[in-house]
């Protein structure tokens, strides 16, 4: 393992598989004692559980190796693999459970033993929601989108399980009363189908944005506040940021435009200090590249350091934000100015 981060992802990931396996158990034991094609939902989702579980934890694994000559950057990109193939196996999941509660609207089969049923779907979506937001809440700390695509999974098959109770229990009390309201049963499965796929297609939808290297806004924020924190006055200019997660790990790259008289040694100083500064906000877990550039003659209006070359007053400092920052070139009004001798 790399880092903290990611063998606390790897280990609790062994915990939602090995819960799943135990909640697939009890859940297809609440179907067959009760033949009712909703808990078939539950129970069919929790085999998704098992099989995605099973391969984010492996996942996990890959992406906890350190980089090397073949994957210089590391194996992080494999849970964005593990988490497009679980988007994948949610939306079948969905499109089976549908299948099958049409079938039983179009050949309806009696439901029993319903009390007990619902005591072990209870307790199943209970376990779910404790591990599946732990690992929601763990996945979002350490940037794991295999973790938290596992987390958001549970925590569906827990949004699933209420609707499932509240209906059953509804036919459980019509039948204490007398009352036939059974078709309730395949038509919760119908829309649960429904909700499953939509959130399949969600997690599926988050891992194509990661292989294609969309911007992280949150993270971006975050880099751009820590610079606009630690703002050095020989910081110019900062350009060109980019911030590529390679699973728990950050690669951080920006050009900075620093004067143009700088001796290497200073430059490896604010080099240091940007390092130090970005690794109080993100840890270990982030990799660095800075990208000095001298300074032009239309960054004197936004450089207030005293310089004997100076062709331009200061006005004033750039306003740093993302947007600005993630532009590709040094910024100025124009990139130019009225050059003029001062005395």
């Amino acid at each position: 393992m790399t880092d903290a981060a990611s063998l606390e992802n790897y280990n609790f990931q062994k915990i939602v598989v090995t819960v799943g396996a135990a909640l697939l158990v009890i859940k297809f034991a609440a179907y067959f004692i009760t033949n009712s094609v909703a808990i078939f939902t539950d129970a069919v989702e929790s085999i998704v559980n098992v099989a995605a579980g099973a391969i984010g934890l492996y996942a996990l694994f890959l992406s906890a190796k350190p980089a090397d000559r073949s994957h210089p950057f590391g194996h992080g990109r494999v849970e964005l693999i593990s988490a497009s193939v679980e988007g994948a196996m949610i939306t079948v999941a969905g499109v089976l459970i549908i299948f099958e509660a049409v079938n039983n609207i179009l050949d309806p089969k009696g439901i029993s033993a319903l009390d007990t049923g619902l005591i072990l779907i209870i307790a199943a979506a209970a376990v779910n929601f404790l591990v599946g937001t732990t690992a929601i809440r763990k996945g979002r700390k350490n940037r794991s989108v295999a973790l938290e695509a596992s987390g958001k999974h549970l925590v569906t098959d827990t949004v699933s399980s209420v609707g499932i109770i509240m209906g059953l229990s509804a036919v459980y009390l019509g039948e204490l009363l007398g009352h036939d309201i059974s078709i309730l049963d395949p038509v919760m499965a119908l829309l649960f189908g429904a909700f499953i796929i939509i959130t399949g297609a969600g997690v599926i939808k988050k891992a194509m944005d990661g292989i294609m290297d969309k911007a992280d806004a949150g993270i971006l924020m975050k880099a751009v506040a820590c610079l606009n924190e630690h703002r050095s006055e020989a910081w110019i200019d900062i350009h060109n940021l980019r911030v590529i997660k390679y699973g728990s790990r950050l690669h951080i790259e920006m050009h900075v435009t620093l004067p143009f008289d700088m001796t290497i040694s200073e430059m490896e100083e604010e080099n240091r200090c940007l390092h130090e500064y970005v690794a109080s906000i993100f840890g270990g877990s982030a990799e660095l590249v800075m990208t000095p550039e001298p300074c032009k003659e239309f960054s004197c209006i936004h450089c207030s350091r005293d310089c004997g070359a100076r062709r331009a007053e200061f006005i004033e400092r750039i306003n740093w934000n993302v947007d600005l920052l993630a532009q590709e070139r040094q910024h100025a009004y124009g990139n130019h100015v009225v050059i003029r001798d001062i005395k």
